[in-house]
């Protein structure tokens, strides 16, 4: 430990960096931000016959899959909820020893699983049951904030029961490891997407973004209806539902309901005064991608229903992945690194240019789909900006993480 680390008054390194639980896991969420990509981006090229392809202990999709809906974003999800969870509820923090635990175990799996899928399978799946156990240290963690609270709201209880479903998916792929079946990898990806990360996405927007709308714009009303948490679950159970029975022509049921449900808020929440503040703005741009991915889910199963050409199956699926989600995991972290470190809510040109560069990633990604003659290329390029973007991103505030709040506060 260098000598600056032990002076008096002066918090150690570790010290700093255990000081809430966003900083960890946000830390390891960006190194996640650049691996998981730059593994996909290995495979994309070893298929363009450009580099040797990568034998892996599991199907290369399955592991893009794994990671990209339980390998990432969490990392940024339990950092912010078990730092907000606390203040929403008027409780006491969660104690340091906790979640520093809860890091430890998730980014050891998440080294365990990277090691795994190139030696052994045994050590693959050493790797998903520690994250797994990780997960569900957070996942109580959390369950203990909501217990001790005196007032608790719809957005918990819905984060709650996304985060519990997140349990069973990763718990169902790790099973498919185990036994080497199929349909419980299939099962994982569809409770991945539509009952963990999609009504967690929405809860911490629905909660958020009016909020923030209201603190930094003048007579922005707090919109923010009670029907809407409802009709989200309801709408992603019944497309879980469906997809996994397979009755793909029929998700317009729930699709159109989502999509509606997605471009009224945006409108709602008047995403036009967005653009004062760039901070918030991103916010906005980021849910909108929600609805317009829920356009395409709707149109692609409209299509099936009139027996029509078919719209690319995974057109919608990066709309939401790389759009909504990553677009989403940004510009809250960006927002929340920024204010928890004591410096000015505003985005920089860099932090504003790489979420636009972002929104460019699932518009190459999207247009990849619908040009199949190019589609390798814009594959290859999405995955590329995806890296350009992010990386930036990561060492603009992977610093800010490690040092002390400038404002003396702690946390």
């Amino acid at each position: 430990m260098a000598i600056a680390d032990i002076t008096p008054g002066r918090p150690s390194r570790w010290g700093v960096f255990t000081a809430a639980p966003h900083r960890m896991l946000f830390l390891a969420g960006g190194v996640q931000f650049v691996l998981t990509i730059l593994l996909w981006l290995a495979e994309l090229l070893g298929r363009a016959g450009w580099r040797p392809v990568a034998t892996l202990t599991i199907p290369s999709a399955w592991a893009h899959g794994f990671l990209m809906l339980y390998g990432l974003f969490p990392f940024f999800i339990f950092g912010f909820l078990l730092t907000v969870y606390p203040r929403w509820m008027g409780v006491e923090p969660v104690p340091r020893p906790r979640y520093v635990r809860i890091f430890l175990l998730l980014a050891g799996g998440m080294l365990l699983f990277y090691a795994g899928l190139f030696s052994t399978k045994p050590v693959l799946i050493l790797g998903v049951a520690s994250y797994l156990v990780g997960w569900a240290l957070a996942l109580r963690a959390l369950l203990d904030v909501y217990r001790r609270a005196q007032t608790r709201g719809a957005h918990e209880l819905a984060l709650n029961l996304a985060l519990t479903a997140g349990v069973f998916g990763i718990a169902a792929f790790l099973a498919g490891l185990v036994t080497e079946t199929p349909w419980l990898y299939a099962g994982a990806r569809e409770i991945g997407l539509w009952l963990f990360l999609v009504p967690v996405v929405f809860s911490v927007s629905h909660r958020m973004i009016p909020f923030f709308g209201q603190s930094v714009l003048e007579h922005y009303p707090m919109v923010r209806p009670r029907w809407s948490l409802p009709l989200l679950g309801a709408c992603v159970v019944g497309h879980a539902a469906l997809e996994t029975f397979g009755y793909a022509r029929w998700l317009f049921l729930f699709d159109l309901p989502l999509a509606g449900l997605a471009l009224h808020h945006t409108f709602a929440w008047n995403i036009k005064r967005s653009f004062e503040v760039r901070l918030l703005a991103m916010l906005h741009l980021a849910f909108l991608w929600f609805g317009l991915a829920m356009a395409l889910y709707a149109a692609q199963s409209l299509l099936l229903f009139a027996g029509g050409p078919a719209l690319p199956a995974r057109a919608p699926l990066h709309a939401l992945g790389a759009g909504f989600f990553a677009g989403m995991v940004l510009a809250m972290a960006s927002r929340v690194i920024l204010g928890h470190s004591g410096h000015a809510l505003a985005a920089d040109d860099l932090t504003w240019y790489c979420f636009l560069g972002v929104g460019a990633t699932a518009a190459v990604r999207v247009l990849a789909e619908f040009w199949p003659a190019a589609t390798q290329a814009l594959n290859i390029l999405a995955a590329g900006l995806w890296l350009a973007c992010l990386l930036p991103w990561v060492l603009r505030y992977a610093p800010v993480l490690l040092r002390p709040r400038v404002d003396g506060k702690p946390g």
